[in-house]
């Protein structure tokens, strides 16, 4: 079964149970809000996130300073939506919404469920897809695999912030669920949005944990090797300035 939902293009990848903000000011994503904020009283308000392959999140300015249309941004010679999106995204739950006396929005969205874009509408001023939800799959040994992510991800958490020349502020309680600690890796690793992708399409959590396990060493093997990395708030999720 698929599900039509709008579809909110990003240069960042959400992850089921992660919260991320969003500061919305195209007039086509303040479409998109206005839209949701109408549903009847009660309905979820929901959309897709899906992390950009081929583009960037805004558009640029339109001739005439017109609105951008919806496949307005996304780099493909085409304009083929499935060329230029991952197919695999993240459901976002609206959290809360704070409208601007300028029209913006501000939002905080909850990733839920992971989908499979299967086909889009271009016909309105945001794209609209048919989306097909993933089952979560454990797989075979997650938990005996997440105690060695626990300890992978503090060495790596430990060697960053050494690297930063910071320190610390206690250290934080990770989730015992495999799956949820799958997600919150590969939230909080600082990686490029492909490898990030790449984690939320594993098929099931014993995958992804296996991969992050080879990442986890991988970068905390290069930190040693690196007097410092560039300054940057590591603590933060992702915020898109649309």
């Amino acid at each position: 079964m698929t599900e039509r939902l709008p579809i909110f293009p990003l240069n960042a990848v959400l992850y089921p149970g992660l919260v991320l903000p969003l500061h919305v000011f195209e007039e086509r994503y303040r479409r998109l809000v206005a839209d949701l904020l109408a549903e009847p009283e009660g309905r979820p308000r929901r959309f897709g996130v899906l992390a950009i392959k081929d583009g960037r999140e805004v558009a640029p300015v339109a001739e005439g300073g017109g609105p951008a249309g919806p496949l307005d941004g996304l780099g493909t010679e085409t304009g083929d939506p499935l060329e230029a999106l991952y197919h695999i995204g993240c459901v976002a739950d609206v959290a809360s919404v704070t409208p601007q006396q300028d029209g913006r929005y501000e939002l905080l969205v909850t990733g839920t469920t992971r989908f499979r874009l299967r086909a889009v509408d271009t016909g309105g001023p945001y794209l609209v897809g048919q989306c097909e939800p993933i089952e979560e799959q454990p797989g075979s040994g997650a938990g005996a695999l997440a105690g060695g992510v626990e300890r992978a991800f503090r060495a790596y958490q430990k060697r960053l912030a050494g690297a930063r020349q910071s320190s610390l502020a206690g250290e934080q309680e990770l989730p015992d669920d495999p799956q949820v600690l799958s997600y919150l890796v590969a939230a909080a690793a600082i990686l490029e949005v492909p490898v990030k992708q790449r984690l939320l399409a594993c098929p099931d959590t014993t995958e992804r944990l296996t991969a992050e396990l080879e990442l986890l060493r991988r970068e905390t093997a290069l930190l040693n090797w690196l007097p410092s990395v560039p300054a940057v708030d590591l603590t933060r999720q992702p915020f898109s300035p649309n």
